[in-house]
């Protein structure tokens, strides 16, 4: 956590490489989105904008295969422990677990190596992912670090990494790898030693500029390994997990593991998008499954995808040519949602159901409201747009303002019975006043 592409059919390893923490937990089947009722106008998106991946560096090198090419950049010094042998032991003993992160990181890995080798910095920490995440774009901390590289809501602000109601770019394949390298850069800048940054990118850099200070303090020496005893369990191991994975790779045959061929080429390639569009329609028009087009855009938290033109679509190259084709033949809405706003606390999801024509469970899905909650005013969802509306694309403004709060059904229950309570109170004490008032006057009148 943060102080916290293309796989051929033997599909082992990468495998190698998970990590297994809590957080690493494999994602789960997508379902399609419901069918609403879309309405007319539809848009148009731009042409395949070809990422700058086309493994130029490694065909100057003869490099065929992503594995050779890591293993040529290898940069950080080694460590050789008790720890290290302890996790090549549980990552090599375990064909499986490896062979689900492999699949995963299949999709992502070219692209991490190629911004690694842009930058001048080690390969090997393109092997980090599997340690943070087992290269899940789905992984949940308990410390609420999310993505393959598990930012830290404050550390992904730090980085510029978008996180509203809409969308969290922590999850993003290319905003995160880029935050997460510059990261990294600074903390190499900071430390002068990449096993202390990576201490630090687990741990914080204010803690380990502090484990720093007091062995300086005792006049003891510095380094990371000199240090690891006086870090937490967890920074202890880091450090060492990412050596195991980097020894596995180096030298597959040592360990009795079988690296699956990484064709190393560009897995995927972007698109520049100037409307709405539905992730179903999105994957529709790509000839893929909503599953398969999440993950290589888990950044999108709605149904709809929104923005102007930064917002990027990834999609497998063999996939981008359907996507443009379907398209220019579509012939429909790309976008079947709109915004709307609650002004009211006693406004229920059966009401809003009933007014734009849907079902509760609908809105409940498509705005990630749990059950036997409601929403609070105030609070901006998405509903399906009406043929009468004419509404257009969801605005920027809104996007970057909208909120969503919600209560407990029975929480919502008894603040409205309190209000009830209160309500009749005073009616009943103005009753009262009122009899008193006509008794007074009465007794005027006789005296």
């Amino acid at each position: 956590m943060q102080a916290k592409l293309r796989i051929t059919a033997a599909a082992a390893l990468l495998l190698l490489l998970a990590p297994y923490s809590a957080s690493a937990a494999e994602p789960t089947t997508a379902s399609p989105a419901p069918h609403l009722q879309a309405a007319p106008a539809a848009a148009a998106l731009n042409s395949v904008d070809l990422l700058n991946v086309d493994a130029e560096a490694a065909d100057e090198a003869g490099e065929t295969d992503l594995w050779a090419r890591i293993r040529s950049g290898y940069a950080i010094n080694d460590i050789d422990n008790d720890l290290v042998s302890k996790h090549v032991n549980w990552y090599a003993t375990r064909p499986d677990y490896l062979a689900r992160t492999s699949a995963r990181a299949s999709r992502y890995l070219y692209h991490v190596v190629t911004e690694l080798e842009k930058r001048g910095m080690p390969t090997e920490l393109a092997l980090l992912p599997i340690i943070e995440s087992a290269f899940n774009p789905q992984a949940n901390s308990s410390a609420a670090a999310v993505g393959i590289w598990q930012f830290m809501p404050a550390t992904g602000k730090d980085y510029n990494l978008k996180q509203n109601a809409f969308k969290d770019d922590r999850r993003s394949v290319l905003a995160s790898t880029d935050a997460a390298l510059s990261y990294l850069q600074r903390l190499y800048n900071m430390f002068g030693d990449w096993q202390l940054a990576l201490a630090a990118y687990n741990w914080g850099e204010g803690n380990v500029q502090k484990t720093i200070r007091k062995a300086q303090a005792a006049g003891k020496p510095t380094d990371y390994e000199s240090l690891a005893h006086m870090m937490p369990a967890e920074t202890r191991n880091y450090v060492p997990k990412l050596q195991a994975v980097k020894n596995i790779v180096g030298h597959p045959e040592q360990y009795n593991v079988s690296l699956p061929t990484i064709e190393n080429a560009a897995y995927f390639t972007a698109i520049d998008k100037t409307s709405d569009i539905d992730v179903a329609v999105a994957a529709q028009l790509a000839e893929m499954s909503v599953a398969d087009f999440k993950a290589l855009n888990p950044q999108f938290k709605r149904p709809v995808i929104i923005g102007g033109q930064n917002t990027k679509i990834l999609l497998p190259q063999e996939n981008a040519e359907k996507f443009h084709s379907n398209l220019a033949s579509f012939g429909k809405a790309l976008s079947s949602w709109t915004t709307h706003k609650i002004a009211s606390a006693r406004t229920s999801l059966a009401s809003l159901a009933s007014k734009f024509k849907t079902t509760p469970e609908v809105l409940r899905e498509a705005n990630n409201i749990p059950a036997r909650t409601r929403l609070k005013a105030g609070s901006t969802i998405l509903v399906p747009k009406l043929a009468s509306s004419n509404a257009g694309d969801i605005a920027e403004n809104i996007v970057e303002n909208a909120v969503m709060a919600l209560e407990p059904e029975r929480a919502a229950k008894r603040k409205a019975a309190r209000g009830k309570s209160k309500f009749r109170a005073k009616a009943s004490v103005s009753r009262k006043s009122g009899k008193r008032s006509r008794s007074a006057t009465n007794n005027r009148k006789k005296r």
